[in-house]
């Protein structure tokens, strides 16, 4: 039970801070910043490995990164959206 509400809490600031990184482009708030803190989670480990401090089974610093791609990429398809329609 706890280390699901840590894997989600972690999960958050995870995507609070790749969201800052890559220039606060991630709809959806708190739940946005959850969804893609386990997606830049997984992108992260699938891209660069799992190095680094790990917490609540999160390799801190791929996860960050791996979010902070997962954002970017995310603002780079909403503004294509924007701009077709």
């Amino acid at each position: 039970m706890w280390g699901i509400i840590l894997s989600i809490i972690l999960a958050v600031i995870i995507g609070l801070i790749g969201d800052a990184l890559a220039g606060h482009n991630m709809p959806g708030g708190i739940i946005g910043a959850m969804v893609a803190g386990f997606v830049g989670a997984w992108l992260g480990a699938l891209l660069l490995g799992n190095w680094g401090p790990v917490i609540g089974n999160f390799a801190v610093i791929p996860a960050i990164i791996g979010t902070a791609l997962f954002v970017l990429l995310l603002g780079l398809v909403s503004r294509l959206f924007r701009q077709a329609a």
